[in-house]
């Protein structure tokens, strides 16, 4: 398909000492670029004006110690009005730079490999993907969140919406779509590496892949369109403005331009690899290749190249050597091509290739529609690609090749495998992880497969050539209604029972509200009120009702039934229940909870877990006192407790000892001790609690929502942004699944908590789109207390 228009070549940009491998629009100056290469340095350059068409260089960075693989910009912001510019490198750092200096401005560590594929948010947010097989979420200096599931490189990222939505592309084939740090999506199609992301709008993207294909996804998962048309390895997409149209570069030596659905241009480079591409703001695309050179390309006549600087760039590709073992040709027979005659017939597209015979030599043509003629485009070497070696054995498995590397003088070899259907890259970098030796190898082993494995393919011919790069009727806890002793408990077949069943607050009723003890709140009383009274909420919510002759009824009643292995003695039972007294306070008369009793309740928590809550329910009550609090939640014992804890919590546990064990957690914030430990144990405890947001029941996510808001309030003075990042993402994955009003009103008063006077939080939390995901509580009037916290809370985060 012809467009009305094609892209020729602008200008030629050189400087990079090696292969560019990212580059992108610079934030300023206008019409600037930024490339990145693998000589350790990252360059913005700005358009020259007058009539010399040119781009001269501006600015030089440098701070990584290794190669430099990718680029972003970071939109401007008060403080960097000129925004600022993010590095990726082979030593596995993040670096982040101003126009005012060559140094890094500060550098992000965390990765534990290379750095290949960085993307900018709103409001400062960063994300990364790297060799380790993880993303990463960055805010002000600092990791906030890691994204984990992928089994091998993450190639590709791309911050897909302001609703907090990520992608991330991997060498593991799949794509997946990440929403306030956990995975929503995983989607799947290609047959190989994912090497490219590039968003159309917030609900599709695009992707390219090692398999030469192109995919167009909706986020809902389906894949809507495959493009076909490059040869080898696809490494990069840009999207034009408002439009699907798209730039696609690969290892094919090409640049190829989409328009509706088709590849309409072809562009050839004397280079190899074709690792990146953008399109700036007036529209030109701007390539970097394996040769070191930038290459902008424009379809406005008044901005291409002079007619002499046109025909240079034609001679130069002319004169290129094609390996056919590239893939990009196909096997050639000598025998079978044309002659030069074959050149007088047209094309049938833009960008088709034509091999014809000149004597001896195999010379390739590309046709031009704009042109309307062939352009030859590189002498063919080589011949046939039907070469071939015998398999060696290695460690019980078939390889092409075995090598032997001598890495120390005098020192024995190392063996390193390898088959021609592998990526170079990703063999050196396995080679030398297996054999604990330096990163700064891995260029020195790629290259060495390369050199030794050229022209070859073993066996089958393999579509494409290495990466020359990297290759009710049930027990409700702590319910509100009957709880008398009718009917069979049908978790153990005994009198009804029901821990905690004092007035939980409900989300119809005008019942006393937890955090004040008062009555429901109204709109007309936050409106008079010249203060925020639902956050910051700094104090720990508890779960303090009991029915202690309930609960002691119960436990005589299970222990009666338990196995014999399992039944507690009268002594052992007279001394909970004093215990249950005693915390309880019911009893003035009652001595302060011993050790022999905190540890019989201690021994009593381990009963099996089908008649445990009764007992569970009395250490919730229990941890509240401060001999306790200090007796069950100190150092050494508190570990202990919370890996008890977490075992209730598991998702296929009892719903009983889930709510109770969450409650549990929540009553321990009353206490220095408690405090201390869930604080040391957040991110385990957080972790396990989010994963009961989907579990069918009001009290557990009343309980969780609590946990969240307790958690919120502890860090509400601290800087812990990434422990700050956790509650926010723990209250946002809650907030898609909880129905109960309560329970939404304390996870938003957790959010509040969290973002109040706290500029980069409300950054974070914007970015993980946290008002488009609450807005929908705005409006809620019953009660009134959740749609006034949530407009408080939107309030807080505009």
């Amino acid at each position: 398909m012809a467009s009305s228009s094609s892209y020729k070549l602008m200008c030629s940009i050189p400087g990079h000492e090696m292969d560019i491998r990212g580059i992108t629009a610079a934030v300023f100056p206008e019409g600037a670029l930024v490339s990145v290469s693998r000589d350790r340095t990252g360059r913005v350059w700005v358009p020259n004006s007058g009539p010399d068409k040119g781009f001269t260089e501006m600015h030089c960075m440098s701070g990584h110690s290794n190669f430099v693989s990718c680029v972003c910009t970071v939109a401007p912001s008060e403080a960097y009005p000129r925004g600022l510019i993010a590095t990726g490198g082979n030593d596995n750092n993040i670096c982040v730079f101003t126009l005012d200096q060559p140094q890094p401005l500060f550098t992000l560590e965390g990765h534990k490999n290379t750095v290949c594929s960085l993307s900018s948010g709103r409001f400062g947010t960063l994300l990364s993907g790297s060799w380790d097989t993880t993303a990463k979420v960055w805010l002000s200096e600092k990791c906030i969140m890691t994204l984990q599931g992928h089994t091998a490189a993450v190639w590709a990222v791309v911050i897909l919406s302001e609703q907090g939505l990520m992608l991330s592309g991997s060498a593991d084939k799949t794509i997946k779509l990440w929403k306030a740090g956990r995975c929503e999506k995983t989607f799947t199609g290609h047959e190989d590496c994912v090497r490219g992301l590039a968003v159309i709008s917030s609900t599709e993207f695009f992707s390219c892949s090692n398999d030469a294909s192109i995919r167009r996804w909706l986020v809902t998962g389906e894949c809507v369109q495959v493009y076909y048309s490059h040869t080898n390895y696809i490494y990069s997409l840009a999207v034009f403005p408002n439009s699907q149209d798209f730039v696609s570069t690969g290892e094919d030596r090409t640049v190829r331009i989409w328009r509706k659905g088709e590849c309409s241009q072809t562009i050839r480079l004397p280079a190899q690899s074709v690792w990146c591409c953008c399109i700036l703001p007036n529209g030109d695309i701007a390539v970097g290749a394996s040769d070191g050179i930038i290459r902008v390309f424009t379809e406005a006549e008044d901005r291409m190249a002079s007619a002499q600087d046109l025909q240079a760039f034609e001679d130069e590709l002319s004169k290129a050597t094609i390996d056919p073992k590239t893939g990009d040709l196909g096997d050639i027979n000598m025998e079978d091509l044309p002659g030069r005659e074959h050149l007088n017939e047209p094309g049938n597209r833009d960008g088709q290739t034509r091999l014809i015979k000149d004597g001896q030599k195999v010379e390739a043509y590309q046709w031009s529609v704009s042109d309307d003629r062939w352009m030859k485009i590189g002498d063919v070497v080589g011949g046939s690609n039907q070469q071939t070696s015998k398999s060696v054995m290695y460690e019980g498995k078939e390889y092409d090749y075995v090598f032997s590397i001598d890495v120390n003088e005098g020192g024995p070899s190392m063996k390193l495998p390898y088959n021609m259907s592998e990526d170079p890259w990703l063999t050196a970098h396995n080679f030398l992880q297996k054999n604990d030796l330096s990163p700064l190898f891995l260029d020195q082993v790629a290259n060495f497969i390369i050199e030794n494995t050229k022209g070859h393919v073993v066996g089958p011919a393999q579509p494409a050539v290495g990466d020359p790069f990297t290759g009710g009727a049930r027990y409700i806890p702590g319910s509100s209604d009957d709880r008398s002793a009718f009917g069979a408990d049908p978790f153990t077949g005994s009198g009804r029972y029901i821990p905690g069943s004092g007035p939980v607050p409900d989300a119809h009723g005008g019942v006393a509200d937890p955090f004040t003890g008062g009555g429901a709140y109204s709109s007309a009383a936050l409106r008079q009120m010249t203060t925020n009274i639902y956050f910051p909420k700094t104090d720990g919510v508890t779960f303090e009702q009991a029915n202690t002759s309930q609960i002691i009824t119960k436990l005589r009643e299970l222990n009666g039934g338990a196995p014999t292995e399992h039944k507690l003695s009268e002594e052992f039972l007279e001394s909970l229940e004093q215990l249950l007294l005693s915390v309880c306070g019911l009893n003035s008369s009652e001595p302060p909870p011993t050790i022999q009793q905190i540890n019989l309740l201690w021994k009593a928590s381990h009963w099996p877990e089908d008649i445990v809550f009764p007992v569970l329910d009395i250490m919730r009550l229990a941890v509240r006192h401060p001999q306790v609090n200090q007796s069950l939640c100190g150092e050494a014992e508190g570990v202990q407790l919370c890996n008890h804890l977490l075992n209730l919590m598991r998702p296929e546990g009892r719903p009983a000892n889930q709510m109770l064990a969450l409650r549990i957690l929540c009553n321990c914030f009353s206490g220095r001790h408690g405090r201390a430990l869930l604080m040391a144990q957040r991110e385990m405890v957080l972790s396990r609690s989010a994963e009961l947001s989907t579990v069918c029941n009001k009290n557990i996510h009343i309980a969780l929502a609590t946990l969240v808001l307790n958690y919120a309030g502890c860090l509400h003075s601290q800087p812990d942004l990434e422990a700050k990042a956790q509650c926010l993402s723990v209250a946002s994955r809650a907030l898609e699944t909880v129905k109960d009003k309560e329970a939404v009103f304390r996870l938003l008063v957790a959010l509040g908590t969290t973002v109040a006077s706290d500029q980069t939080a409300q950054d974070l939390a914007r970015s993980l789109g946290v008002s488009s995901q609450i807005s929908k509580y705005s409006s809620v009037s019953d009660p009134s207390k959740v749609g006034d916290c949530c407009q408080l809370v939107l309030k807080e985060l505009q």
